[in-house]
């Protein structure tokens, strides 16, 4: 299956993409993902993102969308792939449409994680990380330390993150209402959208996905 998976930051979208990625023995291809390694072998979409980055600027849409090209025609996406991050705009979408076009494939679903604003902010202005170890990551009300402020692992400092705070938060999903959710009405005039609640345990939410996607198949 070829899938874009969608939703508002603090969605869950890299651990559902993980999981569903493995149950669908998929490679799961995140924009993060295809930066990191661009830059760190050197490659020239790599640098030149990289010239962007340092500058403070936005990495242009024909890097990222060069760098998913390249990702998607190496051999383990012939049987599918499921994209996390990208498209992030309908620009991106377009290209990848013709992309696809291109090679005569099309996508089968786009999966939208479906989460209420009041929650996303309550999920990540909640977090708090280890100063020691930014591995080890409490929740205020989900997974909160035996002791307020302390880290059980390591007994660390825990804080919260500049880009966790309610106004930040707020910010992202500002953003993401103004340039990537127009890709799922974009999506949903395709017919390939498939929306679901990402509200639950990860492997409920994991499951609902994946009968979602079975009946998307069927089809």
């Amino acid at each position: 299956m070829r899938i874009v998976l969608v939703g508002p930051p603090g969605a869950g979208k890299g651990t559902q993409a993980a999981f569903l990625a493995k149950n669908l023995s998929i490679p799961h291809i995140s924009t993060g993902d295809l930066f990191r390694a661009n830059i760190s072998q050197g490659t020239e979409l790599g640098k030149q993102a990289k010239a962007y980055m340092d500058a403070g600027d936005l990495v242009p849409d024909e890097v990222t969308i060069g760098m998913a090209k390249d990702r998607m025609e190496q051999s383990d996406a012939e049987g599918g792939f499921l994209l996390d991050g990208f498209p992030r705009n309908v620009s991106q979408a377009e290209a990848l449409d013709a992309m696809l076009q291109a090679e005569s494939m099309k996508l089968d679903a786009v999966l939208d994680l479906e989460v209420p604003e009041d929650e996303v902010v309550k999920r990540i202005a909640g977090r708090r990380i280890c100063r020691n170890d930014s591995a080890h990551v409490f929740h205020v009300t989900y997974t909160p330390p035996k002791t307020e402020g302390v880290c059980d692992a390591c007994g660390g400092e825990l804080y919260q993150r500049g880009d966790d705070t309610e106004a930040t938060v707020r910010n992202r999903l500002d953003v993401y209402h103004t340039q990537t959710e127009p890709i799922i009405d974009y999506y949903k005039a395709q017919g390939l959208v498939v929306t679901i609640s990402a509200l639950g345990e990860v492997q409920d939410v994991t499951q609902r996905a994946m009968d979602a996607l079975k009946k998307t198949d069927e089809v």
